[in-house]
C-alpha cells in the first residue's frame, strides 16, 4: 500500500471513476526507456499519435473531435444561446487604413464601409449588456474570430467586460484570432461544415454585415436551413440594406419563381445597431423561445 498514490476519483461531472485516466497513461508511456521498440511510431498510444490521427481513414474521427471539443467547452461554461455576427474581414476600423484594398475604388468603398465596424461593435455591446442579466449564459456574441466585422463584434463584448466566442478556421493565409476573443472561447477548425454547425446550433439571432464570398456563403447557408424547415425562424438581420439590395436581388428571385414570394420575408434589413437589437427584443418579447416557429419546408 505504501507504493500507492492518492488522486481524486471524482470526475468533473461528479461521477466516481476508479480507472486510471488516459492522461496518466500517456505520461507513463512517455517515461518508458527509449529503445528501438518504444521509439517506433507503432508503439505510440493511438490517441496521442498525431500522425495516426491525421491519416485519411481517420477523417470521421476528426470531424467528431471538432464537433465535441467546442460543444464540451461551451457546455462547461454554461452557454445556452448565442447571437451570431457574420461579416467581412476586410472592413477597417474607422480612421484605420483599408489594408485589403487593391485599387482606389476598393479603398474608397472599404473606408466608407468602416461605419459597419462601429455598428457591429455597438451591437455586440447591446447584446452583451443584455447577456449580463443571465450571468452570460444567453445571447453570447459569436464571430468568426478574425479581423474586420468579426473583431468589432468581439471588441464590443470586451468593451463591457463580457465574454465572446471566436470560431477561427485554418486558411492558406493564416487567420489569427483577434485580441478581443475570450481566450478560453477561442476555437480553431479545419472543417468548414463543423464550424458552421457551431455558429448556428445555439443561435437566437443571426446578423450579417457586408462581406465577401465567405459572408455570402454563411448567409445563404442560414437562410436555406430556415427556408427548408431545418432551423427555427430566428431573427435573420442584414446590416446595410443598400449594400445587400445591390449585391443580391431577392425580389427578382421571387419574381422568377425560384423562391416563394414570402421567402423574402425571412430577412430583415437594418442600418443601425439599435434597430437590430430592437428587432431581437421585440421578437423574444412576443414568442415563446422554447417553441419557435419552423418553415413548412415546401419549395
Amino acid at each position: 500500500m505504501t507504493r500507492m498514490k492518492k488522486r481524486n476519483l471524482r470526475r468533473k461531472d461528479g461521477v466516481w471513476d476508479p480507472l486510471a485516466d488516459s492522461a496518466q497513461a500517456r505520461t507513463r508511456a512517455a517515461s518508458v526507456e527509449k529503445t528501438p521498440q518504444s521509439l517506433s511510431p507503432s508503439y505510440r498510444l493511438a490517441y496521442a499519435d498525431e500522425d495516426f490521427l491525421c491519416r485519411e481513414e481517420l477523417r470521421p474521427i476528426r470531424l467528431q473531435l471538432e464537433l465535441l471539443k467546442t460543444e464540451m467547452a461551451l457546455a462547461e461554461r454554461g452557454i445556452t444561446s448565442t447571437v451570431v455576427m457574420f461579416g467581412g474581414a476586410r472592413i477597417p476600423e474607422p480612421g484605420k487604413d483599408a489594408w485589403a484594398a487593391k485599387n482606389e475604388t476598393q479603398r474608397e468603398n472599404l473606408t466608407a464601409a468602416s461605419v459597419y465596424y462601429d455598428e457591429a461593435r455597438k451591437f455586440a455591446r447591446l447584446c452583451s449588456e443584455h447577456s449580463a442579466q443571465s450571468d452570460y449564459k444567453e445571447f453570447i456574441v459569436v464571430t468568426g474570430g478574425g479581423p474586420g466585422v468579426m473583431e468589432a463584434g468581439n471588441r464590443g463584448a470586451a468593451d463591457v467586460g463580457a465574454p465572446s466566442i471566436g470560431l477561427n478556421i485554418v486558411l492558406p493565409h493564416e487567420q489569427a484570432p483577434n485580441p478581443y476573443v475570450t481566450p478560453d472561447l477561442s476555437f480553431n477548425f479545419h472543417y468548414f461544415a463543423i464550424r458552421k454547425m457551431h455558429f448556428l446550433v445555439r443561435a437566437k439571432a443571426v446578423t450579417v454585415f457586408p462581406g465577401g464570398f465567405g459572408t455570402l456563403d454563411e448567409l445563404f447557408e442560414t437562410i436555406t436551413l430556415m427556408q427548408t424547415g431545418r432551423m427555427a425562424l430566428v431573427p435573420l438581420i442584414l446590416f446595410g440594406e443598400k449594400f445587400w439590395r445591390s449585391i443580391v436581388d431577392f425580389d427578382a428571385l421571387a419574381a422568377f419563381g425560384t423562391i416563394a414570394p414570402d421567402d423574402v420575408d425571412l430577412i430583415q434589413f437594418v442600418d443601425t445597431a439599435d434597430e437590430a437589437w430592437d428587432i431581437i427584443a421585440r421578437f423574444y418579447g412576443s414568442v415563446d423561445p422554447a417553441s419557435l416557429p419552423l418553415a413548412s419546408g415546401e419549395r
